[in-house]
């Protein structure tokens, strides 16, 4: 019997019309190569499922969570958000806005300086007060409106270009020259500048200051413990003492030339039109000496001007900036791992805090956690920098798009560097010294003598000293006694040099250590 048989004669047709547009179908499909299916396929291609709640009702999406503290996807934003807020006026997407409106403002204004270009004549108090206004004082709301106009340019410079000539018209002079906005400007002239004042609004008012803070803090660690004998360790056992004080000097110094370094290194700037040539501008006005008014105008902002460049400001400057800056950070890293160092041996013990709690399970741990979350936070930020450093340099021919999306995190790397300063600073608060450990470690340490009175022998002429002393001290348990009863023996040696080797111990053996960390002050104005 037929399938068919007991259907009616109008069903076996609607049948019929849906198999043969099914085979159809099948026919006209493209072909599609078939390739091994990864989890993303799978993930894309399976069913959405949606939560189902207790009444039997699927919720339609998902719950929009609101950005705060608690639902802020970087740390930085969220749980260090009270720490890092401060950077969120430069380096946050509406900071970047605030400094764009502030170059075209005053690119505008250059215009209206420049004799030849007599279509934008000088500007009334008025009409600059107005532009001034809008460059200094330039509001989170007023950004809200650019991204607004983004959403139909999606373009971010331009749209930053048409709110300024909305602004613009309400003023008769300035909505005459309406179209000198933007005038002969790339995108990479307005971004490169706005770069350099975001880094250098950060490095004035927070990188330098914060690095200042970490040294002047490491300084007085060096001053205050300058006499303070301490058994120095090389390959983790015990070697030549010095004091606390010189050591900490040592970070104070290394961290001072580097942040001299990150001073030093010139914030670049250019603006040359679409590959460095000022062809349009010259286009329209070919008897203005355009470089010289860029350079101008780029000094005026404070920034160092470029004379060679393509469409981008090549980014050198900022590789060189980031790299000073891990090399801070690297240096840093050292200063919290010897300080975690000290801790476990008991040189220094750690302020309690009332309400603070060391560990889940163990009542009586007070953790070095200080020095731990700005080893962490160090070591983040130095990758971040470090990528930014090796990948803004390049750039194919003369300009492609992959440093954009890198560019909106300078102030990432340098987020985590501040978080770790303050880390840094918190931890050297808590630290107490405890100089009756430092002293019993060199009280049983008296092995380490063993380096003067082997250079003395040598001094005199006695026989392989460096032997004797090794086959005396190397695997033994060496005490004050028996190393006195050692030198007593030293018949070769004048009564005089055996008496003044009778009078050493481990923690008189620490060579001008107290009086290096003591001229700190001195060295550091040097390296300024």
């Amino acid at each position: 019997m037929s399938s068919h048989a007991l259907c009616s004669p109008e069903s076996v047709c609607r049948l019929h019309l849906r198999q043969a547009a099914r085979r159809q179908a099948r026919l006209t499909a493209p072909k599609v190569q078939r390739v091994p299916c990864t989890s993303l396929c799978i993930a894309a291609a399976a069913p959405e499922r949606t939560a189902v709640s207790s009444s039997g009702v699927q919720p339609a999406a998902l719950e929009k969570l609101e950005l705060s503290e608690l639902t802020a996807v970087s740390p930085l934003d969220g749980r260090y958000g009270r720490s890092s807020h401060p950077l969120r006026r430069i380096f946050s997407e509406y900071g970047l806005i605030r400094a764009r409106v502030a170059v075209e403002v005053r690119w505008l204004q250059q215009l209206a300086a420049i004799p030849q270009v007599t279509e934008v004549p000088p500007f009334s108090a008025e009409a600059n007060a107005l532009l001034d206004a809008l460059a200094d004082s330039f509001s989170v709301a007023d950004a809200q409106e650019v991204k607004a106009v983004e959403r139909t340019t999606n373009h971010d410079v331009k749209a930053v270009e048409y709110v300024l000539k909305q602004r613009f018209a309400a003023q008769p002079e300035l909505a005459a020259v309406l179209e000198f906005t933007h005038f002969a400007c790339t995108s990479e002239d307005i971004n490169n500048l706005s770069h350099g004042l975001m880094l250098q609004e950060a490095l004035q008012q927070h990188v330098l200051p914060a690095m200042d803070g970490v040294i002047a803090e490491v300084a007085r660690l060096a001053g205050e413990y300058a006499d303070v004998p301490m058994l120095c360790r090389t390959h983790g056992q015990t070697a030549t003492p010095s004091t606390m004080g010189k050591e900490m000097a040592v970070f104070a110094y290394r961290l001072q030339r580097q942040r001299n370094q990150v001073a030093a290194v010139p914030l670049l700037g250019k603006m040359a039109g679409a590959v460095g040539n000022y062809n349009a501008a010259m286009s329209a006005y070919p008897d203005v000496d355009w470089q010289a008014v860029a350079e101008g105008f780029v000094a005026r902002l404070g920034l160092q001007f470029n004379p060679y460049v393509t469409q981008i400001e090549p980014h050198d400057y900022i590789a060189e900036l980031f790299n000073a800056v891990v090399r801070f950070n690297t240096i840093l890293i050292d200063f919290d791992r010897d300080m975690w160092s000290y801790i476990s041996l008991g040189y220094f013990r750690q302020r309690t805090i009332a309400g603070e709690v060391g560990s889940s399970t163990m009542p009586h741990k007070v953790n070095p956690i200080d020095f731990e979350n700005s080893e962490g936070n160090l070591g983040l930020a130095n990758a971040l920098l470090e990528h930014l450093a090796a990948k803004l340099p390049i750039s194919r021919w003369q300009r492609d798009l992959t440093d954009s999306t890198v560019l909106r995190n300078l102030g990432v790397g340098i987020g985590h560097s501040l978080l770790s300063y303050s880390s840094t600073l918190r931890g050297i608060s808590k630290l107490q010294l405890d100089e009756a450990r430092l002293h019993q470690d060199l009280d049983a340490s008296w092995e380490v003598l063993a380096e003067p009175i082997q250079t003395v022998m040598r001094r005199y002429g006695v026989p392989e000293p460096y032997e004797k002393l090794k086959a005396f001290t190397r695997g033994q348990r060496v005490t004050q006694e028996s190393m006195q009863s050692f030198v007593a023996g030293l018949t070769d040696l004048p009564k005089a040099a055996r008496a003044e080797l009778a009078q050493l111990s481990p923690w008189t053996y620490v060579g001008n250590a107290a009086q290096q960390a003591k001229a700190l002050r001195q060295h550091l104005g040097q390296a300024k």
